[in-house]
């Protein structure tokens, strides 16, 4: 093949030019995918790795978490919105972009929508003209970040929630996101649906069944035909899927396919599946959504609880180090700014962050595979230390295990080791271990069994001049597209 058509994203259009083409015939030594694998679509979200979520709403003035829905129009009203601060923050903070929550359970809009009066259009902030997600979406393009939104399914301030009038109501507000904000990369359906609420004065509880109530396949086709290129993130995807829990943590085997098969926004049955299986049909890999404080909205009780760098280093590494996304919640205060208190420990973390895997000390080794002896196979191990996560090593054709090992002329010294699999030919490691060379004997420094997008393995800092990366079991041939090492600035 010797064109790939510009859209694809890099390591897809790499493994297609590899032969990888359902229904072509196979070149000597291609590699076929093995099980689902992700689109387009999913492998540039996969490549973000890092965005933040912005709660944001009437709740901010109430000192509320969830609104019921009966706030005046009149209680939002930020005296000195900078959407351009969050954006700033979060690219200091080393963001790739920001998801606001447009609409939360309150029904509260932080656009001027056509189809209802209670928004920003409302409030005393200015004079009902503004237009929070518009003002971030600027800001966005503005910061090189990416932009998404969130649209929560439930409404308890709409009178016809719980009706087919309802459906009509949230599928029109879901196109004037889709279409009046440039490119969005995520759309954030939440799985609260259903209970007490204001619902245009009723003040009763309204029950739906999630699984059928808002027709799910054909309003998920809304944002396929407006927004091709967008995510959807729900409990059950369709692209992107939730990772279980709220407290930034991804499971340690983490599998990206997973049988979306009966899964719904809100599935009561979904934490038996978080974690994904190996043999599942459909890609959806996991994101990891927890806040920098307590709450996901400003209380400004909470000012001393913001997490530590320390802790929020933990939380990146075992979530974007366990092979997910993770988005951090930044949520501004009741000024529209996000807090100095915050803003000065999520620049501590990006600084960190940035110093920790700044400089890759595998590009100045050299790197072998057990299976090189004698010549060079068609996916050398070099592949893996060469800067580019579109080209990969492979085990022989028919193995499940393969070593790659690492030489330095002069010793390095260092704390972690970053694994990256090629995963637009599917997920395969099932188990791998690291073994470093010290005092003239190998020594154990980590082990683990997924791998996926990004395996961050952390360790005690220790010099050698050799690493041994193995992968000891594989649903298929192993391919690795990254082996990096790094020192933190701590150690």
């Amino acid at each position: 093949m010797s064109r790939v058509r510009t859209c694809l994203h890099p390591l897809l259009a790499t493994a297609l030019t590899c032969g990888v083409v359902l229904g072509s015939s196979r070149a000597p030594d291609s590699i076929s995918p093995v099980g689902a694998v992700p689109t387009p679509r999913q492998l540039a979200w996969h490549d973000l790795q890092f965005y933040g979520f912005i709660h944001f709403t009437v709740n901010t003035f109430t000192d509320k978490e969830w609104g019921y829905g009966d706030e005046p129009e009149s209680v939002f009203n930020p005296t000195a919105l900078d959407a351009r601060q969050w954006a700033q923050v979060a690219r200091d903070a080393g963001m790739k972009g920001l998801i606001i929550t447009a609409k939360h359970h309150d029904g509260f809009c932080l656009w001027p929508s056509r189809f209802t009066t209670h928004s920003v259009k409302g409030s005393p902030w200015k004079n009902g003209r503004g237009d929070v997600v518009g003002e971030l979406a600027r800001a966005c393009r503005e910061y090189g970040l990416t932009f998404g939104v969130y649209l929560s399914p439930w409404d308890r301030n709409h009178a016809e929630y719980g009706r087919p009038a309802y459906l009509e109501y949230y599928r029109g507000q879901l196109r004037e996101l889709l279409s009046d904000y440039g490119p969005l990369f995520e759309v954030w359906f939440d799985g609260a649906n259903g209970g007490d609420g204001y619902y245009g004065g009723a003040r009763e509880r309204r029950r739906i069944d999630g699984a059928t109530y808002y027709d799910w396949p054909n309003t998920w086709e809304i944002v396929r035909e407006r927004q091709p290129h967008t995510v959807m993130f729900s409990d059950a995807g369709p692209d992107v899927r939730w990772v279980g829990n709220e407290k930034g943590v991804a499971f340690e085997t983490s599998w990206n396919p997973l049988n979306r098969a009966g899964l719904f926004p809100g599935a009561p049955n979904y934490a038996a599946v978080a974690a994904g299986t190996p043999d599942g049909t459909d890609w959806v890999p996991p994101e990891v959504d927890v806040s920098i404080r307590p709450g996901w909205f400003y209380h400004a009780a909470e000012d001393g609880d913001v997490k530590s760098v320390d802790k929020l280093v933990e939380i990146y590494e075992q979530s974007v180090g366990r092979g997910a996304n993770l988005l951090l919640n930044i949520p501004p205060d009741r000024r529209g700014l996000i807090p100095d208190v915050d803003v000065a420990r999520l620049r501590e973390f990006g600084a960190r962050i940035h110093e920790t895997y700044k400089k890759d000390l595998a590009r100045d080794a050299t790197a072998r595979g057990a299976e090189e002896r004698g010549g060079s196979p068609s996916f050398p191990a070099s592949l893996v230390t060469d800067g580019d996560a579109t080209t990969y090593w492979a085990a022989e054709e028919g193995a499940t295990r393969g070593t790659i090992e690492l030489e330095w002329k002069r010793p390095v010294r260092f704390d972690r080791v970053v694994l990256q699999e090629a995963i637009a030919l599917g997920q395969r490691v099932q188990a791998w271990t690291i073994d470093a060379h010290a005092d003239g004997r190998w020594k154990r420094i980590a082990e683990g069994t997924t791998i996926g997008y990004k395996r961050i393995a952390r360790a005690e800092a220790m010099t050698t001049t050799r690493l041994r990366v193995t992968i000891e079991k594989a649903r298929a041939r192993p391919v690795i597209s990254t082996v990096s090492v790094y020192l933190s600035p701590l150690s």
